[in-house]
């Protein structure tokens, strides 16, 4: 299913600074998404793998998600709030300016994405580059995942 875009580029110009663009939905961290991810990084990390050795040794109480793979979700969340504009035919990363896991994400949690607009800025013909803070909030959680401050080139 397509993801719906909310904005055009117009609408985020116009946009203040510290407007909050959204607040994505809850999404459940599964073993089977570890599983996966460790997979294709080739990261075997036990802590993020192995459920029962994770109990019994980490002090987490069990596997817990990679950083990276957290990190990763903004893409998801991005669309599910709808930030992507109507009216660009891509996104590309452009970059982080900062990067701050907080607290590790527990296996079986659920975690969800607050963005913040900093900027939006016409770039060359049809690119403008937007930038955005972000906060990984954890379900019942006071203190975040994961900060960071996303950059994301649109054509």
């Amino acid at each position: 299913m397509p993801f719906e875009r909310k904005y055009t580029c117009n609408d985020l110009m116009k946009m203040m600074a510290g407007a909050e663009l959204g607040v994505s939905e809850w999404v459940k961290v599964e073993q089977e998404m570890m599983n996966g991810f460790g997979a294709a990084t080739k990261d075997n990390d036990w802590l993020h793998l192995e459920p029962k050795r994770a109990a019994a040794e980490s002090g987490y109480g069990g596997t817990i998600a990679f950083g990276f793979w957290t990190l990763s979700m903004l893409t998801h969340f991005s669309h599910d709030i709808g930030m992507w504009p109507s009216d660009i035919g891509y996104g590309l990363n452009y970059g982080l300016d900062r990067v701050r896991w907080i607290n590790p994400v527990p296996v079986g949690s659920r975690i969800r994405n607050r963005c913040v607009l900093l900027s939006f800025e016409h770039r060359d013909e049809g690119k403008f580059l937007i930038k955005t803070s972000n906060t990984m909030e954890i379900e019942n959680q006071d203190s975040p995942a994961l900060l960071a401050e996303w950059l994301g080139l649109f054509v």
